[in-house]
């Protein structure tokens, strides 16, 4: 391939096709019919030697190729266009429409307060969430389902792959949830009574071992874990409403319509920092909708010390 021989215009096609993550939604997006996108990517194929994008189910997925052009020339098309339209996103103007992933108590604390500063600053925007499983968030990222996630990750002592970004938000502070005239609640709550008592947490990963008993299980102990649920608002309802107790987040207990039932005390054992990050595939990086939508949830929501 020669720089001096590659159609540029050929470039702005990858983009979309990066960024849509669909030859129809590219084709759209760019306002070509559907067979001058194929065209146009099959001179790119062949212009860098490369498929650059492979179908699946949910769309094209791209090669390692296309990954690892993806920075340098969205950067430099970013750059051109900053260049050219320093009004290439309005928030006050945009009708764009925003996927979010994240579970009921990460939504809890969220939404409420993203769409009303939507409402303040984006008022034509739309945004909406789709359940967090932990277990899919590069692959819902990589196959452009959602735009973000917010979540913990879901082995936090490895990193993402190396095409996810994140940012940390904040650390999630947790307590021992019960019911308020449970018989625990009258006594300072020791190991072995918290490890004996009924419990139910909250698995959002698919299993049914959640992350609390994988870090007991690292130091030889066991709770007596009786269920599982993936809503936390259904765990503290069965909280509140039986015998078993929780290691749930506080904050969201603290606002939720559960709090005046609630009794909450130091988890006995406690687990090592859990933090609440933002992820995005970093094919987005350089769209200025999408950057706009991190910098609000940063903005909004980092509260790392």
């Amino acid at each position: 391939m020669s720089f001096r021989t590659l159609d540029l215009n050929l470039l702005k096609v990858f983009e979309a096709l990066m960024t849509e993550g669909s030859v129809t939604r590219a084709a759209s997006a760019l306002t070509m019919t559907q067979p001058a996108v194929s065209n146009a990517l099959a001179r790119l194929r062949d212009a860098l030697g490369d498929p650059l994008f492979v179908r699946t189910a949910s769309g094209i997925r791209p090669t390692q190729r296309a990954v690892a052009l993806w920075q340098p020339i969205g950067d430099a098309l970013e750059h051109v266009r900053h260049a050219l339209d320093e009004d290439a996103f309005d928030p006050r103007r945009t009708e764009a429409e925003f996927s979010l992933s994240m579970s009921d108590y990460v939504s809890s604390l969220v939404m409420p307060r993203l769409i009303k500063r939507f409402g303040e600053i984006a008022p034509s925007a739309r945004i909406h969430t789709l359940p967090n499983t932990i277990l899919e968030i590069g692959d819902r990222l990589e196959d452009n389902r959602v735009d973000c996630v917010l979540s913990v990750y879901v082995n936090e002592a490895q990193q993402p792959p190396a095409a996810i970004r994140s940012r940390s938000l904040w650390t999630v502070e947790y307590a021992c949830m019960m019911r308020r005239d449970h018989p625990l609640a009258r006594k300072r709550l020791n190991a072995r009574s918290f490890l004996s008592a009924k419990h139910v947490d909250v698995s959002l990963a698919g299993k049914t071992l959640p992350t609390y008993d994988q870090f007991l299980a690292s130091r030889g102990l066991s709770r007596n874990l009786v269920t599982t649920v993936n809503h936390y608002n259904a765990a503290y309802e069965i909280v509140r409403q039986s015998d078993l107790i929780a290691v749930l987040p506080r904050d969201l207990s603290a606002q939720s319509r559960h709090a005046p039932h609630l009794h909450a005390v130091p988890v006995p054992l406690p687990a090592p920092p859990r933090i609440v990050s933002l992820f995005w595939h970093q094919r987005n990086d350089t769209v200025p909708a999408q950057r706009w939508l991190r910098e609000t949830l940063v903005e909004m929501f980092a509260r790392m010390e």
